[in-house]
């Protein structure tokens, strides 16, 4: 029950803040705000008044919504429709742009959390029993520096000489406990199935950061791969080049099953006493998450603020409006439509629950 609460609030904030983002820059270019609820209609009660808006609580809890005046109605003075078309264009990129942004605090949260990699060096994880690597000494928590004297600044590298040199004796200098260790060991030719050559296993070592600062590179960094992976991943999924249960959209049902995986993943990790890598899967997941709604929110898909943001161009282009009755009535269309393949895709979420890898 308190990770079904965890999730609730997180993913309400999602969409309260991408909502919020509509209403400051709707402020931020004149344009009134009717009504900012909190949830979804039907009204339950009105909270209070915030100059021209209303504030309001509605019964289905989840997300928020603003009402823009004139959002449909050329007729109403200082509207939305009435605004200038680069005004407009801004106000709806302003709530995936506070999602990126959520996205990018969570990442750098994570970050600051867990530390971050030094993607240049290379740490055994583990050794197989009776490998070449055991035999040798190696020990997990030793950070390969060299291979027959040459430095070692990433995994890839460390795979590619060990597979050059199979048969033959190499020498490797280990980093323990701040001390350097010379080693010689011979990678095997035919390692048993599942094993290297070596019989070890990498990892990228993480180091503690001293301030937030030092983290939002390394955030920005993530939230740019998070942004950039989703339109990979749709392609790949089109392609057929990912198994279908590993390529599907998932709605809330679907996000909650795999947040509260996370969750239950990172507590057992908290109670073994792992790292505080492997203690942050749900911080992770929910800055991916927030990627995601910002990302989804600009497909152009009627309805969607990225579909409303294609009625705009045009008049950027030829200086020509879409007449607003003809765009209201594709993005009811479009809002209809969205439902139904909500609940479609709600239903596949609990006929064919989806599993963390």
């Amino acid at each position: 029950m308190m990770i079904f609460l965890e999730f609730l609030i997180f993913f309400s904030l999602t969409l309260f803040l991408h909502e919020f983002g509509h209403y400051l820059a709707a402020r931020l270019f004149g344009i009134r705000v009717e009504e900012f609820g909190f949830g979804f209609p039907p009204r339950l009660v009105r909270l209070f008044r915030v100059g021209e808006t209303e504030v309001t609580l509605n019964w289905i809890p989840f997300g928020a919504f603003v009402r823009l005046s004139g959002e449909n109605d050329p007729s109403v003075p200082g509207g939305f429709i009435n605004a200038k078309p680069l005004a407009r264009i801004a106000v709806l990129l302003a709530g995936p742009f506070m999602n990126l942004m959520t996205g990018l605090v969570l990442f750098s949260l994570f970050f600051l959390r867990a530390g971050v990699p030094e993607v240049t060096k290379v740490m055994v994880d583990y050794v197989e029993p009776d490998s070449p690597a055991a035999l040798a000494g190696i020990q997990p928590g030793d950070l390969v520096r060299q291979v027959n004297d040459v430095p070692i600044t990433g995994m890839a590298q460390l795979s590619q000489i060990i597979a050059q040199h199979r048969g033959e004796e190499i020498t490797l200098v280990v980093e323990r406990t701040g001390q350097q260790i010379t080693l010689r060991a011979t990678p095997r030719l035919n390692p048993p199935p599942g094993q290297g050559a070596l019989g070890i296993r990498m990892v990228t070592p993480w180091r503690p950061v001293t301030s937030w600062f030092e983290t939002l590179p390394w955030a920005t960094q993530a939230t740019w791969e998070g942004l950039v992976q989703i339109p990979r991943s749709l392609i790949a999924a089109v392609r057929g080049e990912v198994p279908p249960e590993q390529s599907r959209v998932v709605g809330p049902v679907g996000i909650y099953t795999i947040f509260s995986q996370a969750r239950e993943r990172d507590i057992e990790n908290e109670q073994a006493g792992a790292s505080p890598v492997e203690t942050t899967l749900t911080l992770r997941l929910m800055a991916l998450i927030s990627v995601a709604v910002g990302f989804a929110n600009l497909l152009p898909i009627p309805a969607l603020d990225g579909g409303r943001i294609l009625f705009v161009l045009p008049e950027l282009v030829i200086g020509k409006r879409v007449p607003p009755k003809y765009e209201a009535w594709v993005h009811t269309v479009g809002f209809v439509l969205l439902i139904l393949l909500f609940l479609y895709i709600t239903a596949q979420d609990i006929i064919n629950p989806i599993t963390l890898p």
